[in-house]
């Protein structure tokens, strides 16, 4: 039966998401039940894709990429494909008429990284618009279920979240990305002098992306409002630690919260949702 197929299609999207991100699960879990799948079958497509031009160094990434891209497309079209992880996309897709621009530009943004090492502003805007914005609001569809005034309203907070996400990560992974990679995402910044005025302006950047799409996530349905808090709250907590750590430090190691302190901020989250004070 189809319907068995497509149940084990999410399965795989729920474990690729479970695999690869805990923060993002424990996000996805606190949506309503209805909310969930959808949202893995989004996080399962996106880390595909970035598993292909990120991790798989000894293949042809580009031809990796060119192929699920084209299987993307026909799985879309066609209601189906032997890719669990497409398959649930697709039915994600359909179901939410989540936009192709939407996917194009975040697959534009994947093509970057095959050949791109460093970003002028323009440039550094086009990648955390495909990257991260546009995977906002695929979610956004998600969470309005349809309701179009709704996802006009909130369009521009959930590519604020994004992108603050999508820059705590680069900050982050500074030493991975250049060192791994040969990438600086962020524009006029040079590894070898990376120091704290440098880190205070791209923090200064984040703040404002992310007071921007906290406003956002006051005003979503109830259904989606929580798990994205704890998401927010998560990225929060990782944002003020990095702030106060040294640019050398951050520079050279992988800044990171203790799962410990996440179950700490998960209960802290949801006293504030119940009480309806987020």
């Amino acid at each position: 039966m189809k319907a068995l197929y497509d149940h084990v299609s999410i399965r795989c999207s729920r474990l690729t998401t479970q695999a690869y991100s805990t923060s993002f699960s424990l996000g996805i879990r606190c949506l309503e039940k209805e909310l969930r799948d959808p949202i893995y079958a989004i996080y399962g497509f996106v880390r595909f894709a970035d598993e292909i031009v990120d991790t798989f160094h000894d293949f042809d990434k580009e031809t990796l990429l060119k192929r699920f891209k084209a299987d993307t497309y026909n799985a879309i079209r066609e209601k189906i494909s032997l890719n669990p992880i497409l398959n649930s996309f697709q039915a994600t897709v359909n179901y939410y008429h989540i936009e192709d621009v939407l996917i194009e530009q975040f697959l534009k943004s994947m093509e970057m990284d095959l050949t791109q090492k460093d970003y002028d502003p323009k440039r550094f805007q086009e990648y955390i618009l495909g990257s991260a914005e546009v995977v906002g609001l695929m979610c956004l569809r998600v969470f309005c279920k349809g309701n179009h005034d709704q996802y006009n309203q909130l369009k521009p907070h959930a590519m604020s979240l994004g992108a603050a996400f999508q820059k705590i990560n680069f900050l982050r992974d500074l030493n991975a990305d250049y060192m791994g990679m040969g990438r600086m995402y962020f524009p006029g910044i040079d590894f070898n002098s990376f120091d704290e005025a440098a880190k205070k302006e791209i923090e200064g950047n984040i703040k404002k992306d992310f007071d921007h799409g906290y406003e956002g996530i006051k005003k979503l349905p109830r259904s989606a409002r929580f798990g994205v808090y704890v998401a927010y709250v998560y990225y929060l907590a990782l944002f003020r630690k990095i702030r106060n750590t040294p640019s050398h430090r951050v520079l050279h190691s992988r800044i990171r919260i203790k799962n410990r302190y996440k179950a700490t901020l998960l209960a802290y989250s949801y006293v504030k949702h119940q009480l309806n004070i987020i």
